[in-house]
Order: structure tokens, then C-alpha cells, then sequence
């Protein structure tokens, strides 16, 4: 029986990690960091953390479509390339070096930090009228593989295409990203819960905090302002760059704050 704290600190941080990852990206390192310092070996953390993801972008993406604050077809569409890409990057992954996932996700981080802070024709809402072209299939075949490959940042990526080289508005852009994400990952979470590498406690109370953020983030999102959306996406990518090379560790303060040595 998991205790009453444990429920509450899951469900408040799910909270927190729904709304960073509708807005943005980067929540999984909290998520990973709680499962951790709760017990759970790295591998079994990894493989929760896919129930969360499916559980949070399964709530931003309903309320999206509720909305109409994207064309469903086009979040089909672009879908398909992602999934083959998932499950190509997925099968050649145990090639990845702690190098590999430093530059690549380095890279994304920094390119979307330039696009917030520089581009000031990014949109907050005007609307989804978008035309897909095959490089654009292209693009998402290989964000797919790079799901597969590495997966955390993936959110980052998408944004990075949809909004720099599509030219989508920030929350049709979110909305697709959510979709897509939600369509990709039972094949990845498939493959965990093969190897037993999944815990459905952790991953579904946390779920639930990640539902209730995705749902506030989601719901709200076009009435917070594009300048408000921007610095959140701003200061969350730059904490996650920090954390990327060294400067601060969000693994330790997690830790700290939870009060609980590793």
C-alpha cells in the first residue's frame, strides 16, 4: 500500500509536470527524479514514465479537440511518420551514448531558445490552416526516430518543426505536438511492459496529477498571452539546458526537497 505522502507528493509534482510539458517540454526529469527518489531502479522509472506520458497528452490532447484548436487529419497525418520512426529509432537505441543525447538535445534546446527570443512573428492563436508538404513528413519520420532513439526532448523537437518551419501558432503547435506524442508512445510503452520494466501504481497516480495539468494548461493555455506562454517556455528550456551541462542539478534538488538520501 503506497503511504499517503508519497500519493500527494506524486500527484502535486504530476500536477506541475502536466502544465511544464502542455506549455513546453522537460517535465520527464521531475517525473524520472520523484520515481527515484521514491525506490524505483532507473530502468523501471523509465519505462513508468510512458504511462504518464500517455495518461497526460490523452488529457491535453481531448480538451484540444474539444477546443477544435486543431485539425484532427493533419494530427493523423503526421503521426504516421513518427510512428515508423519510433519504432526504427527504437529497435537501433542500444547504440546510444550519454554523448549522443547531450549534443542532440543540446541543439534542440538551443534552437528553440533562439526561435522565443528572436522570432517576433510567433503567434500565440490564428488559427490551424496549415499545408503539409512531404519535407514536412520527412521532419517527422525523423523526430519519430529520434523519439525512439533517445525520447526525452522529443516535445522540444516537434515544437522546434512546427513552429520555426511550419509556421504554426504556439497552440496549434502544442496541440499537434501533444497528439502525436499520444499516438507514438503505447509502442514504446508496449515494449517496457514486455521486459516488466513498468510499475502501475507510481505510473498512474502520477498520471493523474499530469491529467489535471495538462488539462489547466490545455483549457487555458490561448487565454494566458503569448508573452506569458513564451517566458514559461523560455525559463523551463533554459532550466533544462542548465541541467544538461552541469550548471544546476534538478536530480539533487528533488532529492533535497523530498528530504530522502539516495
Amino acid at each position: 500500500m503506497m503511504d499517503w505522502h508519497i500519493v500527494v507528493a506524486l500527484l502535486v509534482s504530476g500536477t506541475l509536470v502536466g502544465i511544464i510539458n502542455t506549455l513546453a517540454g522537460g517535465g520527464s526529469i521531475i517525473t524520472m527524479t520523484m520515481f527515484m527518489a521514491f525506490g524505483l531502479p532507473i530502468n523501471i522509472a523509465n519505462g513508468t514514465n510512458r504511462i504518464v506520458v500517455l495518461m497526460q497528452n490523452l488529457a491535453a490532447s481531448i480538451t484540444f479537440i474539444r477546443k477544435k484548436s486543431f485539425n484532427i487529419n493533419h494530427g493523423l497525418l503526421l503521426s504516421i511518420p513518427v510512428i515508423v520512426g519510433n519504432i526504427i529509432g527504437a529497435l537501433v537505441s542500444h547504440h546510444m551514448t550519454d554523448m549522443v543525447f547531450k549534443i542532440c538535445f543540446g541543439v534542440i534546446l538551443l534552437v528553440i531558445m533562439v526561435y522565443l527570443l528572436f522570432d517576433n512573428k510567433i503567434k500565440i492563436k490564428e488559427g490551424h490552416n496549415i499545408k503539409i508538404k512531404p519535407l514536412h513528413y520527412l521532419w517527422f519520420f525523423l523526430i519519430g526516430f529520434y523519439g525512439g532513439f533517445i525520447y526525452i526532448g522529443i516535445g522540444y523537437l516537434i515544437l522546434a518543426v512546427t513552429l520555426w518551419l511550419m509556421r504554426m501558432d504556439l497552440v496549434t503547435a502544442n496541440a499537434i505536438k501533444g497528439f502525436v506524442i499520444l499516438l507514438a508512445t503505447p509502442f514504446s510503452l508496449a515494449v517496457f511492459m514486455i521486459m516488466g520494466d513498468v510499475d502501475y501504481t507510481f505510473g498512474i497516480v502520477h498520471g493523474v496529477g499530469n491529467m489535471i495539468g495538462s488539462f489547466l494548461a490545455s483549457h487555458y493555455m490561448a487565454n494566458w498571452g503569448k508573452n506569458f506562454i513564451k517566458i514559461f517556455m523560455a525559463v523551463i528550456v533554459a532550466i533544462c539546458f542548465a541541467d544538461l551541462m552541469g550548471w544546476l542539478s534538478l536530480h539533487d534538488f528533488f532529492y533535497a526537497l523530498l528530504s530522502i538520501k539516495e
